[in-house]
């Protein structure tokens, strides 16, 4: 009988360490996924901050191009559209804005949709107590006269656009991520 206890005691005793090691060994893993996720996070952030950072030495520069993939009009009407023909690019002091849909109709520029351009004046450019950066400008051209306002939160090039005409109410919001003119990959239109 005491052998009988014995072996039970032992059979237990082993049982529960090898619990406790698989235990263990679970917070360990547990303990590495946390590690290699928060890793993975701020490598995401510094990066972001990058582009963040390259975007605001565009609009330094006056030298940049706002992709959109997303199109928002007057009462909260939205498009997703192709970044690469829907933009709002600055070179100097020439601005241009492109407005382009998949469809049958061609449009005055030839892919779907209208391209304007004109001078810009009144560039202003200011950053609030958090970092995040608002630029505006005045565009007057022979078919645009608008004023358009980009804001930019800190922390990522995602930004949007918002071209006000000064004739009439008909505001659009382009919406997408801004980047150095050298590195956009955009299709111009004609413009009127």
């Amino acid at each position: 009988m005491k052998r009988v206890l014995l072996l039970l005691a032992v059979l237990l005793f082993s049982a529960g360490s090898g619990t406790m090691m698989a235990q263990q060994d679970k917070a360990a893993q547990k303990a590495a996924k946390k590690a290699e996720k928060e890793a993975k996070k701020a490598a995401e952030e510094a990066e972001n901050m990058a582009l963040f950072e390259q975007a605001v030495q565009a609009l330094n520069a006056k030298d940049f191009v706002l992709e959109a993939d997303r199109v928002e009009f007057k009462r909260g009407r939205f498009v997703y559209v192709t970044p690469s023909t829907n933009f709002v690019s600055m070179d100097g002091n020439r601005a241009t804005i492109q407005l382009a849909f998949n469809g049958a109709y061609a449009g005055p520029n030839g892919i779907g949709g209208i391209t304007v351009e004109g001078n810009a004046s009144n560039v202003e450019m200011k950053t609030d107590k958090k970092g995040n950066i608002t630029f505006s400008m005045m565009v007057q051209g022979v078919a645009v006269s608008a004023n358009v306002t980009f804001r930019m939160v800190k922390g990522s090039n995602k930004c949007t656009a918002t071209v006000s005409p000064n004739f009439n109410s008909n505001r659009v919001s382009f919406t997408g991520s801004l980047y150095p003119t050298e590195q956009s990959n955009v299709f111009k239109g004609r413009s009127i």
